[in-house]
């Protein structure tokens, strides 16, 4: 204990981190130098608070694939949940269990003290944002906007001013996952920005994931979810490759994939994703144009700071290959019809 303790008082300008529910890890090597921050740990539960009086009121933007499963858990945790999304109907099936239905952003904030928006892209995050019923014109001190969207780093800290001007607090918390841990409640949080707020939905976010990181000031999050991403889609698109020339050249793909999961490159994502590709079914878990998109911030990102990224400039290019075809709505693991030869 007086190790930890020490390990504690001396890693001010240290990531944060944290590893599962069940299990803490030693801290990384590295950190991040635009942004220190305190170590800290994190036991996560998936309970709701036992004194009704201390549970915060919870607002939810945007209802997508992901978006619902996330606001289904905080509901079933015995949250008070108010709810909106630009196409109402989603609506309902979080009505059915207990949710309010709001009228606009800014109705959600004004009636809630921590509001999340789980949105599609930095124009929409913007909208929903400082639009004309936006969610700035109901926030206030002691108020709370958590955007758990994936967009650049200037858009968050576009958001964070906004937010910050109204006497708000603002934490930018986007997510690695996709629909099964959204659903399970397994989701990674990449957060950055008022440190007061991380601490308030601490709980909230335990509901929806089983880990969380605090990475310092706003935009670091984003950034952290725009690397995540860009493997992400760099290694589907590299296993795409694999599995058509090894049929091409007579190689059973369903063999591939059991080769490649008993190996030192075994990933969960090939094992899940693996089958039904060679099925040439794409279920979406994870829009292929939400990984088009984030591949293209992840390379506007390395271009601000000079820094090539060759394997995922290439394999942003077949993704928008795929886009073209019609594929964008479909699982991003899709990207495999744009490297099949007619």
């Amino acid at each position: 204990m007086a190790q930890l303790n020490h390990l504690v008082g001396a890693c001010s300008n240290s990531l944060l981190f944290y590893s599962s529910r069940s299990q803490l890890l030693s801290p990384p090597s590295f950190s991040l130098s635009r942004a220190p921050c305190k170590l800290s740990l994190v036991r996560c539960s998936s309970s709701a608070p036992s004194d009704e009086n201390k549970k915060p009121s919870i607002g939810f933007l945007g209802l997508g694939i992901m978006g619902t499963a996330m606001a289904t858990n905080l509901i079933k945790a015995g949250y008070n949940v108010s709810v909106w999304n630009r196409n109402a109907s989603k609506c309902e099936p979080l009505i059915n269990q207990g949710a309010r239905c709001g009228s606009s952003p800014a109705d959600i904030a004004s009636q809630c003290n921590i509001t999340f928006a789980m949105l599609a892209d930095p124009a929409a995050a913007l909208e929903v944002a400082s639009g004309e019923h936006g969610v700035i014109h109901g926030l206030g001190p002691g108020k709370g906007y958590v955007d758990i969207s994936t967009v650049d780093g200037g858009t968050s800290k576009t958001i964070n001013g906004l937010v910050k001007a109204t006497g708000a607090s603002f934490l930018e918390a986007p997510v690695s996952g996709s629909k099964k841990p959204a659903e399970n409640g397994t989701l990674i949080f990449l957060t950055a920005g008022d440190e007061d707020l991380y601490e308030q939905a601490g709980p909230l976010l335990d509901v929806m994931g089983k880990s969380r990181f605090y990475l310092g000031e706003v935009g670091n999050g984003a950034a952290m979810k725009l690397i995540v991403n860009m493997v992400m889609g760099s290694m589907m698109a590299s296993f795409s490759e694999g599995l058509v020339l090894g049929d091409k050249i007579g190689l059973d793909p369903s063999t591939i994939i059991e080769v490649i999961s008993q190996g030192a490159i075994s990933s969960p994502m090939f094992t899940m994703k693996g089958p039904s590709m060679v099925k040439s079914k794409f279920p979406p878990a994870f829009p292929l144009k939400h990984q088009q998109k984030d591949l293209r911030l992840a390379l506007q990102l390395a271009e601000s700071v000079s820094q090539p990224v060759p394997v995922a400039a290439s394999a942003n290019e077949m993704y928008k290959v795929a886009k073209s075809k019609g594929l964008g709505d479909q699982d991003f693991s899709a990207v495999i019809e744009a490297i099949k030869s007619d």
